[in-house]
């Protein structure tokens, strides 16, 4: 058998463990519109976003007032997927609403 000590050099190797690194997350915003009804804002909320109806209700209040709202903070391909399921929900319904992703959460 070797000795162990005869590779290390006597000296204890540390076992490097590899650090985990979060993705980068990226908000998602829905933006004001004159057409989009509340309704159905508030259900992109709840079916894309998974909030409760009382959330989707603050959120859409906060589009119609302050002109776009905080649906949720993703890694980036969902932000992504996120947006293009919003666009393709508001086309296939005859609203105009967008989503967008904004910089770093």
């Amino acid at each position: 058998m070797s000795n162990p000590e005869h590779h290390t050099g006597g000296a204890v190797k540390e076992r490097v463990t590899p650090k985990k690194q979060e993705p980068e997350l990226y908000k998602v915003l829905l933006l004001n519109d004159d057409y989009s009804t509340m309704d159905f804002v508030i259900h992109v909320l709840e079916s894309v976003f998974q909030k409760s109806p009382a959330e989707a209700y603050r959120i859409m209040l906060q589009v119609h007032t302050q002109g776009r709202g905080l649906a949720g903070v993703y890694p980036w391909e969902v932000a992504e997927t996120k947006v293009q399921t919003v666009t393709d929900m508001a086309k296939d319904n005859g609203f105009p609403l967008r989503a967008v992703v904004e910089g770093n959460a």
